[in-house]
């Protein structure tokens, strides 16, 4: 059973929300502050965070970044009132898989929590690995292990941007639209939501040292510049 735990200093919405996910099969503990957060962390890491951002200890992009310190692909949705764009965009550019704004559905929350565990479980048991060499330097994508590396050091992504990457050079050289990449790497594709592609796209790049790797066309997509190593 998979264990989410849910960071909301309201405690009608935070039990709401706990109660919803266990109906629906899923083991969840809530949390009214970060410090009671931190502490459950200490003792076990669960399979999910789902984080407000306003808490009555401190702001919840701050603990974002505190458990991407400690764990790159931990599935991480932001669920809070703070609903402007540039609020957005910093969740994204701090690894979350998804935003979701008050009020929200709860249902719509179980459906985008179901849709991340079934993008991780798609590639569980698997034993696919492929490199792909550019400009002198070799890229292997290790699907079994959720491994990414370049010339043998390894490159901590997160979940999202692990499945980005993945879905680009499987699919290289086609060119594949913003709009492609939210529906097969996020299981939804709200024309709203093609920044949030951008932005996970930046930080790839950051992280690859090389932004030669991923093609920008402007007013399409992207495209995966690697040529695949046949073994």
């Amino acid at each position: 059973m998979k264990l989410i735990y849910i960071v909301e200093d309201h405690e009608v919405i935070r039990n709401g929300v706990v109660q919803y996910l266990e109906l629906s099969g899923f083991e969840a503990k809530g949390f009214g502050t970060l410090e009671e957060a931190r502490a459950a962390f200490n003792e076990k890491t669960p399979d999910m965070l789902i984080q407000d951002v306003m808490l009555p200890d401190g702001d919840g992009f701050s603990f974002v970044k505190e458990v991407r310190n400690r764990n790159q692909m931990l599935p991480i949705i932001f669920l809070t009132a703070r609903i402007d764009e540039s609020d957005k965009i910093m969740g994204f550019e701090l690894g979350c898989e998804d935003y979701i704004t008050k009020p929200f559905s709860p249902k719509e929350l179980v459906l985008r929590v179901e849709a991340l565990f079934r993008r991780a479980d798609s590639h569980s048991g698997t034993s696919n690995s492929a490199s792909y060499s550019l400009g002198g330097s070799i890229l292997t994508i290790d699907e079994d292990e959720h491994k990414l590396t370049i010339d043998n050091e390894d490159i901590s992504l997160t979940a999202a941007e692990w499945r980005i990457v993945a879905y680009l050079a499987s699919n290289s050289p086609n060119l594949i639209s913003r709009a492609q990449i939210l529906e097969e790497c996020f299981d939804y594709s709200f024309e709203s939501y093609e920044r949030v592609v951008d932005t996970h796209i930046k930080n790839i790049r950051a992280k690859l040292k090389k932004e030669s790797w991923i093609e920008t066309v402007r007013g399409y997509g992207y495209r995966f510049a690697g040529k695949k190593i046949e073994a």
